[in-house]
């Protein structure tokens, strides 16, 4: 088992968030900001950005003077794809380490490892992947998408473009096997059928039998809630038998580990997705987040991904909350939270609903076109309306659960 660790505390450009920090950095400890992903494995295709988006941010904010007159030192832990490393990692982390926040875990099986071992020690959580929704607990702050703002407005776009019979592939882990079911409720809901829903484990690369009960199903288009590198394989398979021109399909995992820069444009032009974030939107921050960036990892980098930038949104909204602390203080930071932070972010305007603790964003919903994400159709500020229904940790504070979806 091994630790990749390295400390960020050189600054680069730090246009975007300069305002953000203390002015002036002095030699005083550092704060300790923890950043577990998988690195290596089959899920590096997402944690790879995210641990780079993390560390523009931190740069930037040592390059402005760190947070409380404190330089912050970044802590990676490779989990290596590995459930036990998480579980490992997050006490380190928590113990050893005595970082102030922990942001980390990919697939949603990871932050169900992470969550009650950061609980248990008090430690604070950002969990800033776009996922199945309905966590509900205090320590924890979620600025990923969940499905009622994506699932809710790309089937209903995806159904009047092509139709209304859908089949569902999946990962066969919470995240798929919950999503799958909001998919089936918007599917309903919009006069539309879901003749079946199929699950594969991370590990499974052979999607030929299922592509064959594609074919016997006939489905006007497929929804796909796949995962990780392996599961790449379908699309491929799915081109390599002549299905994508003929039966098309949509996502709310596809693009987000540049999938559509691993795959040929014959094997994924044309599939519809919905996310929050895509590196060519026009606005002025990301514009200026692009640059620094591309600056720090290179112009050729291939593409700053949806996962990239719930992570550097998380450290932005949790440093601001610092600052409005003044204090590092676990509870005091989670107070400031539930305030509404807010912050301008590359995505667009981002705040915390301190309900539930998700956030309040914007998304939409783009085409995979030649290895580019072209946007279609915009979103302003959607709220995270079916988990509020049900979390509220303002009136109760003790919660800690999963809702999840019952159709």
């Amino acid at each position: 088992m091994r630790v990749n660790r390295r400390t960020f505390m050189q600054g680069t450009a730090a246009t975007a968030a300069a305002g953000m920090f203390s002015s002036s950095a002095v030699a005083e400890e550092p704060i300790n900001v923890a950043s577990i992903h998988d690195l290596s494995g089959g899920l590096d295709i997402y944690g790879k950005p995210m641990v780079d988006a993390m560390t523009l941010a931190i740069e930037e904010a040592n390059a402005a003077g760190g947070l409380l007159g404190r330089p912050l030192k970044l802590i990676n832990y490779d989990t290596q794809s590995n459930m036990q490393l998480y579980t490992q990692f997050a006490q380190q982390a928590a113990l050893k380490d005595k970082v102030a926040v922990v942001h980390g875990g990919i697939t949603s099986a990871s932050r169900e490892v992470i969550r009650p071992v950061l609980d248990k020690f008090k430690t604070l959580y950002f969990y800033n992947t776009q996922y199945e929704g309905g966590v509900c607990d205090r320590n924890q702050f979620d600025t990923g998408v969940t499905p009622a703002q994506t699932v809710e407005k790309l089937v209903p776009y995806a159904m009047k473009k092509w139709g209304k019979k859908v089949y569902v592939i999946a990962a066969d882990y919470n995240y798929g096997q919950i999503t799958s079911q909001w998919v089936k409720k918007y599917v309903i809901e919009n006069g539309g059928e879901v003749p079946a829903i199929d699950f594969f484990p991370l590990d499974v690369t052979n999607f030929g039998p299922t592509i064959s009960k594609i074919q016997a199903a006939k489905p006007d288009f497929v929804w796909s809630a796949l995962v990780g590198g392996a599961h790449i394989s379908f699309y491929r398979q799915w081109a390599a038998a002549g299905m994508r021109k003929s039966i098309p399909m949509a996502s709310t995992t596809f693009a987000v580990g540049n999938e559509h820069i691993v795959l040929s444009p014959d094997e994924c032009n044309g599939m519809l997705i919905c996310y929050n974030y895509f590196q060519d939107l026009k606005n002025p921050v990301n514009e200026k987040f692009v640059a620094s960036f591309l600056k720090r990892f290179g112009a050729d980098y291939p593409n700053i991904t949806e996962l990239a930038m719930g992570t550097y949104q998380g450290f932005r909204l949790w440093a601001e909350a610092v600052k409005k602390a003044g204090s590092i203080d676990r509870m005091k930071v989670i107070e400031a939270l539930e305030t509404g932070i807010s912050i301008d972010a590359p995505s667009g305007k981002v705040t915390i609903d301190p309900p539930t603790h998700h956030c309040v964003l914007d998304v939409h919903i783009a085409e995979v076109a030649d290895k580019k994400l072209k946007v279609l159709e915009d979103f302003a500020q959607q709220k995270p309306a079916d988990t509020a229904a049900v979390c509220d940790l303002i009136k109760n504070p003790t919660d800690n659960q999963q809702y999840v979806i019952k159709i």
